[in-house]
């Protein structure tokens, strides 16, 4: 018989919701072992919360009507905050563009919300493996390290997944390990760091000011890696990550057509605020609004 959760949510927004496209932000690449959306539409995760590690199975009857199954020591905290992490305080309904492809893309996305897990340690790391390296290196690091290091995940999660390693847990990584994940020194370096300062970073869940000035004190974080944090953990809508390297294009593209400079980004996107990261992942779900593939990054990049 299939294991009874330890926890179960059902959630009946009095909007519309679309769990596996808004927690799809949160997904490092294909092969992502904290993150599965199996082809019937079932969304399974893991996450390492401060009461312990919790496996959450996430299904979507309609827009309105969502069931939340979680095992494990810490089904009750995900339970009692998986409404925040499906966007229940996003404010969409605010954000009323007049450009053409940002209006056609809030009509075909209107289940669309920015997550908000709370988790500011686990969403740190993979944005630190982002940092001047192109897409799929980094998410093969993320996915080599955790399926090393990571914790069998508890109750009955598919086969493969495993639970993000602790701070403490990263900070005993040693260097061989991060050269075998293709992982330079100061980005492991970065890690490690961040790990040590872990407390102080989950302390400032519910304060985003005061998580961000945690991390603009970590060595090796910066703008684009906070912003990352932002609009996967602190719910943030406005998290713009300047710095990325598609970002000129893609907006400049879609919405101007032609390239932006890179000095010009910032001052085009203050006519967005603050909805500023709310407009990035709509052009990002946009296919044909901008092109799909645009150079490669470079191996080293300006920006952190």
């Amino acid at each position: 018989m299939p294991e009874p959760p330890d926890r179960s949510v059902r959630w009946q927004p009095p909007f519309p919701v679309d769990a596996a496209l808004t927690l799809s932000a949160l997904r490092r690449g294909r092969h992502d072992p904290t993150h599965r959306l199996e082809p019937d539409g079932t969304l399974w995760r893991t996450a390492l919360t401060a009461s312990g590690p919790v496996t959450y199975c996430i299904r979507q009857h309609r827009p309105d009507d969502l069931r939340v199954d979680a095992w494990g020591p810490g089904a009750d905290r995900l339970a009692d905050s998986v409404r925040r992490e499906l966007g229940e305080q996003d404010r969409p309904d605010l954000f009323h563009p007049e450009h053409p492809v940002l209006r056609a893309a809030v009509r075909r996305l209107p289940g669309l919300r920015v997550p908000r897990t709370g988790r500011l340690f686990e969403a740190l790391v993979p944005a630190v493996l982002e940092q001047r390296v192109v897409g799929v290196d980094a998410f093969a690091s993320f996915a080599r390290l955790v399926r090393r290091y990571g914790a069998p995940p508890p109750g009955p999660a598919p086969e493969g997944m495993r639970v993000p390693p602790s701070p403490e847990t990263w900070r005993t990584v040693p260097s061989w390990e991060w050269r075998s994940a293709g992982v330079d020194l100061h980005r492991s370096a970065t890690i490690v760091e961040a790990a040590r300062h872990a407390a102080r970073l989950e302390a400032a869940a519910d304060d985003p000011a005061r998580a961000y000035a945690v991390m603009a004190h970590l060595p090796g974080v910066g703008v684009w890696t906070a912003a990352q944090v932002g609009h996967r953990a602190l719910g943030d809508a406005d998290a713009l990550p300047l710095g990325d390297y598609h970002l000129a294009t893609m907006t400049g593209v879609a919405l101007l057509g032609r390239p932006l400079a890179d000095d010009e980004v910032e001052p085009y996107y203050e006519r967005f605020r603050p909805h500023r990261y709310r407009v990035v992942r709509l052009l990002e779900l946009s296919p044909g609004a901008a092109p799909r593939h645009g150079p490669r990054a470079p191996r080293a990049g300006p920006f952190h």
